[in-house]
């Protein structure tokens, strides 16, 4: 699995300790993580928590990743950012038993952890627990087991609804804000994650006139 790190202008300074966390977890599965930023340094591209809902939507739509994490200080912002796009599904992690939680029953590609309100000391324990549970098992397993049929019925009800509410990811990226895009994907590593691992040729096509 290909796991991208996200982290708006908020909560950048800790972008090394939530890295840290997940890429320790993720080596273990031999999952790769790529760190999108923002990195905590002067100078770097800015990201608003909306701007991580349509990179995180970029990646997903275009295959780069197969799974986003993100965040903001309470997690709401990114992750209702990250829900408002087609194909992304993003629950709002708090604790180890979300993170277990969501896999198992709600099968989403993405998750929004908070970053400040209540992320004090140990807490990159709590991250590594939280990526720890949300990874152990492949995903959309049910839980309980016995609801496990009825949990993928809803799931797949739930993926057929965003089809029809959700415009194609294409046409986003060219009736959205230019500019806005052009300030979303210029992170420091963006361009060479994204052509490494992009499989969307036309989603590749545009992003790479627009940078």
């Amino acid at each position: 699995m290909k796991i991208a790190l996200i982290n708006e202008n908020s909560q950048a300074s800790k972008n090394k300790i939530i890295y840290n966390s997940l890429n320790k977890v993720a080596s273990k599965y031999n999952h790769e993580v790529y760190n999108y930023g923002m990195y905590g340094i002067e100078g770097e591209s800015n990201l608003t928590y909306v701007q991580v809902g349509l990179l995180s939507a970029i990646l997903l739509n275009s295959k780069a990743v197969d799974f986003v994490i993100t965040g903001c200080g309470t997690g709401e912002g990114a992750m209702l950012a990250c829900n408002s796009f087609p194909n992304v599904l993003c629950g709002l992690i708090v604790d180890p038993t979300d993170a277990y939680l969501f896999g198992q029953i709600n099968n989403g590609n993405a998750i929004s952890i908070p970053y400040a309100k209540g992320f004090g000391w140990g807490s990159e324990l709590t991250l590594e627990n939280i990526f720890e549970n949300l990874f152990k098992e492949e995903f959309g397993n049910g839980y309980p087991k016995e609801r496990a049929i009825l949990e993928q019925t809803n799931k797949k009800i739930l993926d057929d609804v965003k089809k029809i509410t959700h415009k194609d990811m294409l046409e986003i990226l060219k009736e959205i804000d230019q500019d806005f895009l052009k300030e979303t994907i210029s992170g420091k590593n963006f361009k060479k994650y994204f052509n490494e691992n992009c499989k969307n040729k036309e989603i590749l096509e545009y992003i790479n006139s627009i940078i």
